[in-house]
């Protein structure tokens, strides 16, 4: 099983949910009104009067096999706007309850 990390501009919210439920993964964790900066191309998101964008992120935990689908996904949906920011983070859950 994997964690997906998720971070994304809130316009992204309904896209980041349909990839994954199109992917079959049902369970996640909505954060809103985040805020943070990209390392790249992407503008701070801080919900000032300067950058007043917030953004939101989402960690699903998934299945081995639906995690490329995913990212795939993830990574054409940025490639349509890279400056608003939406970015994907994969790491190995070792145990669950």
């Amino acid at each position: 099983m994997k964690a997906i990390f998720i971070p994304f501009n809130q316009s992204y919210r309904d896209q980041v949910v349909e990839i994954l439920e199109r992917n079959d993964s049902r369970g996640f964790t909505f954060m809103d009104d985040i805020q943070g900066r990209g390392t790249k191309k992407g503008e701070p998101h801080f919900g000032t009067h300067a950058w007043p964008t917030l953004n939101s992120a989402i960690i699903a935990m998934v299945a081995d096999e639906k995690v490329d689908n995913i990212l795939a996904a993830i990574k054409a949906l940025d490639q349509q706007t890279e400056k608003l920011g939406l970015h994907a983070f994969v790491w190995n859950i070792e145990k669950m309850v």
